[in-house]
């Protein structure tokens, strides 16, 4: 699927387990924390974890926007 929506845009991949989206075929990976808590960690006060949460979907709108010829982790 994720070839097939490549066709007509770019794709980010955001993973907690990156050699699963590199089978699958995701070109575009930005590995995320953890499988209970992709997007943030519990264990950071709020201020940390939105900081975290920024800081993930900033490098993933960066991979959007960079040109790739094979899959690449970000």
């Amino acid at each position: 699927m994720v070839k097939e929506i490549e066709k007509v845009m770019p794709v980010v991949h955001l993973a907690t387990v990156v050699p699963i989206s590199k089978t699958v075929g995701a070109n575009r990976i930005v590995p995320a924390i953890a499988i209970p808590h992709p997007l943030g960690d519990p264990t950071v006060n709020l201020k940390a974890e939105k900081q975290l949460r920024k800081d993930l979907i900033e490098k993933g709108l960066a991979a959007l926007e960079t040109s790739i010829d094979e899959q690449t982790v970000f």
